[in-house]
């Protein structure tokens, strides 16, 4: 089995951080608190991310009556979990999560309480692998129906060079007609200067962080239809205020967010 590295922040654990979860380690709070230290609104940012998926969960189950969903990058369990929330709904529905931290397959477990109906599986994959993620994937899952496709935060980790649109592309080729991208990633677009100091402190500790520009960020969903309002700040994606609680002031946070459906 494939070591926890405690000596260098991961992505997934720092973000675990920020939602207040307890996966986590010393090095990865440091890093934590340094882009804390740039930008106070990280951790509500994180928040309001998470908080986009679970609304665009909710869209797809009620409205477009997606029953599958592949969760790549999924990170360290947090409740609710995505096929918590579709499973609520639709007790049928059939998850797959995708990562590759050791951490968060040591919680797999966790991942696994889906309904009796359903399917909720866990699979050990590099999301750069999209060719071995769809074979893994294919073994729980009907690609010959519509898959909801959900790549949360994760996008603004692999850059350009290193194929981040070719790795989303793959993916969401190999789906049915009627499936769906759900996407977040971040952006420099409202707060230029404290993003860009988050980059570097993200640098610092090894770990790649790219910021898009909206525009970028469409590039995305090219050939998709994308569902209304379009790309925008996670907190502007449809808001439930009856569901949650309102994001203070109702500000923009730094990370864009949009659901495409392939035709």
């Amino acid at each position: 089995m494939q070591r926890i590295d405690t000596t260098r922040p991961h992505p997934a654990r720092v973000y675990d951080w920020f939602l207040g979860g307890k996966d986590n380690y010393p090095v990865d709070e440091e890093l934590g608190r340094r882009i804390m230290a740039i930008d106070a609104g990280t951790r509500q940012a994180a928040q309001s991310n998470r908080r986009f998926m679970e609304r665009a969960t909710r869209m797809l189950v009620h409205e477009l009556g997606i029953r599958q969903f592949l969760d790549i990058g999924s990170g360290i369990p947090t409740e609710p979990n995505l096929h918590q929330i579709a499973q609520s709904t639709a007790p049928e529905t059939r998850v797959v999560y995708v990562d590759n931290d050791p951490i968060v397959l040591a919680h797999a477990d966790a991942l696994l309480r889906g309904t009796p109906e359903g399917v909720t599986k866990y699979v050990q994959a590099d999301a750069r692998e999209p060719g071995t993620i769809i074979e893994q994937a294919a073994r729980f899952l009907d690609l010959d129906r519509p898959v909801a496709l959900s790549v949360i935060a994760l996008v603004h980790f692999i850059a350009d060079d290193d194929g981040a649109y070719d790795l989303v592309d793959t993916l969401v080729g190999a789906l049915a007609p009627g499936s769906c991208l759900v996407l977040s990633t971040l952006t420099a677009d409202f707060e230029p200067e404290n993003v860009q100091r988050g980059i570097a402190a993200y640098a610092a500790g090894g770990v790649t962080l790219v910021a898009r520009s909206r525009h970028e960020t469409a590039r995305f969903f090219q050939g998709l239809d994308i569902v209304q309002p379009g790309v925008v700040s996670v907190t502007d994606w449809r808001p439930e205020p009856a569901v949650e609680e309102p994001d203070s002031g109702r500000e923009p946070v730094a990370i864009y967010g949009a659901v495409g459906v392939k035709r």
